[in-house]
């Protein structure tokens, strides 16, 4: 006697394969016994709760409700004998499940709407029923012939009755949106610990509990398996500081398992990173910085809305401009832009934003300088000098931790009078060492400006968090 390859026991039905080239595939009849003991042809029967599919490759998949004509309640769980014609007596399959297994809660119309056909990523195979396919976390779409029950646009994270540990994770459960081939087991990289499936959209693991860096302790009665999934990220590096674009993710799962009597699952549980505290202290003014709210400049963030809350990849509109000067010969020239976690332009890390008024050419995401004319119809265009930078967060350089708080922009600045010799205009990427000599200041040396307050990054905001209890 023995399991069919493929046995998948639900909440409220089995379901088992029976692949190509085995017995029962192909043309042999199938035959169950009912609850009665009497024998029958095992065939497509709504009324016995009993559905069977052929594939294309010969294998047939059969499903049987607990409920059903064919499955009987024993010894706390469910059986099912199922025999193959031609077979000789006392080798038929004995098919046996749990009654207790735990159920993941049913994902909202939301989390499945939004996932295109082309991107789902199957969950099971059909035939399954919506609860069943439900209370394994994942959406159920009956129109849907291929795919019927596929993962959601979140994390599934499942504990398996036979001590595997499967992890579905979708690309929007970070802003900005994760590289799924970055994601990886945070302690394991062999052959086996890699993702088992993956496409546009998910990336899915699947690996037993004894194995991929996976630990283990007991809790009372129970045995608890835990393992985290991380991603690797893109970090620049120059001598004052190291950044990133991408979002910092660390998703930590836990299994428990009975250990008295039969192995079974009894919870799974998901820990996502919290987003960063917000933390505002605003900085000394000589000119001003400010951001803007949008890409025309027609509004500014204000005191009372700091800190900026922006996720990676962000775009942040800075401007630096002078203030009360009415001048219009005067031109506001930018020197250098960087960033710092805090207020102290000096303290590091830091990150270059503009160097020698042009943008840091070692930044995978370029800053963009934005032209001020006559038709952005301010008073003294000249006065005023934009760009646009994509959001980092700062990274420690020993660990390649992500630093969390807030990050301050700072810009040094001159005021410039045009003249035959001086056209207070900078070309970029090469600009003239000995050209700043020849610029007329308003002041000693060059003039600091901080933001008004912090930005805050959002390193990897999930979009929910997600604390499944089965």
């Amino acid at each position: 006697q023995g399991h069919p390859r493929g046995l998948v026991c639900g909440q409220r039905s089995l379901q088992f394969m029976l692949p190509p080239g085995q017995p029962g595939a192909g043309s042999l009849a199938l035959t169950a016994w009912d609850t009665a003991g009497r024998l029958h042809v095992l065939q497509n029967d709504s009324s016995c709760g009993v559905w069977v599919s052929w594939a294309a490759d010969g294998s047939r998949t059969v499903g049987a409700s607990y409920s059903g004509c064919y499955v009987s309640e024993w010894d706390g769980g469910y059986l099912m004998v199922v025999g193959i014609e031609g077979m000789a007596a006392g080798e038929e399959k004995v098919l046996r499940c749990s009654r207790s297994l735990p159920a993941l809660d049913a994902p909202s119309p939301a989390v499945c709407a939004t996932i295109q056909s082309q991107d789902r990523l199957p969950c099971a195979s059909p035939p399954i029923a919506q609860g069943d396919c439900e209370e394994q976390g994942c959406c159920y779409n009956p129109s849907d012939r291929v795919k019927p029950c596929y993962y959601g646009n979140t994390v599934t994270a499942q504990c398996t009755p036979d001590g595997q540990f499967s992890l579905a994770v979708s690309r929007a459960v970070t802003l900005p949106p994760l590289i799924l081939d970055s994601v990886r087991l945070a302690s394991e990289h062999g052959a086996g610990c890699v993702p088992v499936a993956q496409n546009n959209a998910f990336v899915l693991f699947r690996f037993p509990l004894s194995a991929c860096g996976t630990t283990f302790q007991m809790a009372g009665n129970q045995g608890v398996y835990e393992n985290e999934l991380v991603a690797d990220r893109d970090v620049r590096t120059w001598s004052l500081g190291s950044i990133t674009r991408d979002s910092t993710f660390r998703l930590h799962v836990r299994c428990s398992y009975s250990i008295s009597g039969n192995v079974l699952p009894l919870s799974v549980q998901v820990f996502t990173l919290p987003p960063p505290p917000a933390v505002s202290q605003p900085g000394p003014l000589v000119l001003e910085l400010h951001i803007a709210t949008e890409q025309s400049y027609g509004s500014y963030y204000t005191d009372r809305d700091y800190p900026v809350v922006k996720v990676l990849r962000d775009p942040i509109y800075v401007e630096v401009r002078i203030l009360q000067r009415t001048d219009p010969d005067l031109v506001l020239v930018l020197h250098h832009c960087w960033a710092t976690p805090s207020t102290n332009p000096q303290q590091q890390p830091q990150w270059p934003i503009l160097v020698d008024g042009c943008p840091y050419t070692g930044d995978n995401y370029r800053t963009q300088l934005v032209p001020v004319g006559a038709a952005s119809g301010l008073q003294f265009p000249s006065h005023h000098q934009r760009f646009i930078v994509s959001t980092f967060t700062f990274m420690e350089s020993a660990s390649q931790q992500a630093l969390t708080g807030p990050v301050y922009l700072h810009c040094s600045a001159s005021v410039c009078q045009p003249s035959r010799l001086e056209p207070c205009t900078l070309s970029c990427p090469a600009v003239a060492r000995g050209r700043r000599s020849s610029e007329q200041h308003l002041q000693d040396g060059l003039s600091h400006v901080t933001s008004q307050g912090p930005v805050l990054l959002l390193q990897a905001r999930l979009k929910r968090e997600v604390f499944p209890e089965l």
